[in-house]
């Protein structure tokens, strides 16, 4: 590919990616406005986050698997479609459920991230791919703490629904250049959907994941939650049973098997559960009014320039660690970035009552996410054939969005299971949930100890011919 093109290519990607990034953590800070402004409940306006999520975690594997079969490219500017049409239905939005159905359709962009991945080992020169891979994951890594930090001034200069809006105009932009630049990759793979895979995917992803968001309003113990963890467990097992025994299976089980992966996806449950917590429950810490003991009473616009430290860091160690892959290997880097999220959480389980160690902590963070998106994304990619790119980096990140939800709840746990009388959480539920979470990203640290090198530092997976054809060659 000419450089020129793999330029223009890879901003097509950075642009998509970063957006579908941004919209996770956008809106976040802006629920309690989209609650007064649609005259909706609390509980209701949660399920903006849930539906995205859940939407998110169906439709990313999913597509990722038929970008391999069908063209990724094709594949690609029909997700950026549905984004641009789901963030133009959000902005114009009448109704709290028309705003729901909107994320939904939002969610599909999750599919992003495998087919960027993708695209970049299918067409970029071989030269290219590692630091591609690394800008790239720098990119959806800091597009999250965009999100946090641009949410406030938005909202408070213009209005939430230019939260969709100005989406809308960088989407738009970015399908006209797909179109006339990406080009369409020759590399497919055999076979086709297994579409009864897909649906029980879908359907225990669903049974897994809503309980999780959804317990600290129904209650752990209620029969909802319990009833769906229930039928969370029999539809996974009834998916194992079901991919194992398909000829084209939607996820190749044996190339989840595969050392290299499943290490990496390990890693991947316990830092995510470890990162999307912070993200949920340090903006909250600050905005806490210092009568409860702690916090700082920040603004929502002062509570995301607090967390510019993490959006800044984030970016320098993702683009960082493309230059250091080679020399290091990404299992150095990958169990770098989750000590330093353990290390993270845990100054901030002892030091947290000044605001330049929420910057500390923040920044600390950052280069953790940073280091470790890119190391992941390198491991997976360099452990499997071209052919399950896609549904391998799929499920990569779906497994760290279920890591997010399952330390998100264990968290809220901690948080909100005292209360004072002012309604505010004591200050050791924030304490214990970011002790919990070092224990986490510890366990990340330790997960990806275990990913398998040999000589040369090269990531390596199991034998089967024909799911270890011509892997491309990681550190």
């Amino acid at each position: 590919m000419p450089r020129t093109s793999s330029r223009i290519t890879f901003t097509v990607l950075a642009t998509g990616a970063g957006v579908f990034s941004m919209l996770q953590s956008l809106i976040a800070p802006a629920l309690p406005t989209v609650q007064h402004a649609l005259h909706t409940s609390q509980s209701t306006a949660t399920w903006v986050m849930t539906a995205y999520l859940l939407s998110a975690s169906v439709f990313t594997p999913i597509l990722g698997r038929v970008g391999d079969l069908i063209g990724k490219k094709r594949t690609l500017v029909a997700v950026l479609l549905a984004v641009l049409a789901g963030c133009l239905v959000a902005a114009l939005a009448p109704s709290i459920g028309v705003l729901v159905v909107a994320r939904v359709v939002q969610g599909v962009g999750g599919a992003l991230f495998p087919l960027s991945f993708g695209i970049i080992r299918d067409e970029f020169a071989a030269s290219e791919v590692a630091g591609s891979i690394s800008n790239l994951s720098a990119v959806i890594a800091a597009g999250g703490g965009v999100g946090m930090v641009a949410a406030g001034p938005i909202v408070s200069a213009l209005d939430y629904r230019w939260l969709f809006w100005i989406p809308v105009a960088v989407v738009a932009a970015t399908v006209l250049i797909a179109l006339r630049y990406v080009p369409e990759s020759p590399n497919r793979a055999q076979g086709k959907v297994g579409w009864l895979g897909a649906g029980l995917l879908s359907a225990w992803l669903v049974a897994l994941l809503l309980p999780l968001s959804q317990a600290g309003q129904w209650g752990w113990g209620s029969g909802k939650v319990l009833g769906l963890f229930a039928a969370a467990v029999v539809l996974f097992a009834l998916w194992l049973a079901t991919e194992a025994r398909s000829r084209t299976p939607l996820i190749d089980l044996r190339v989840m098997r595969l050392p290299a992966v499943w290490t990496t996806n390990a890693a991947a449950l316990l830092f995510g559960a470890g990162m999307y917590a912070i993200w949920s429950f340090l903006p909250g810490f600050v905005q806490t009014p210092a009568v409860a003991g702690y916090g700082f009473g920040a603004s929502v616009t002062e509570s995301g320039l607090l967390m510019l430290p993490m959006l800044v860091a984030m970016f320098l160690s993702g683009v960082l660690s493309g230059r250091l892959e080679p020399r290091v290997g990404a299992k150095a880097l990958l169990t770098t970035g989750a000590a330093l999220g353990a290390l993270a959480c845990g100054f901030l389980t002892l030091w947290h009552d000044a605001r330049w160690q929420i910057g500390v902590v923040a920044g600390l963070f950052g280069l953790g996410i940073g280091l470790a998106f890119a190391s992941m994304a390198h491991l997976i990619v360099g452990s499997v054939p071209p052919g399950q790119t896609g549904a391998a980096t799929g499920m990569n990140a779906n497994i760290r969005t279920i890591g997010g939800s399952i330390g998100a709840a264990l968290t809220s746990v901690l948080v909100t299971g005292r209360l004072q009388p002012s309604g505010l959480p004591y200050a050791s539920g924030y304490t214990h949930g970011w002790a919990l979470l070092a224990l986490l990203c510890l366990a990340a640290a330790g997960a990806a100890l275990l990913v398998p090198v040999r000589r040369g530092g090269l990531a390596v997976g199991p034998v089967l011919e024909e799911v270890t054809r011509a892997p491309a060659r990681v550190r």
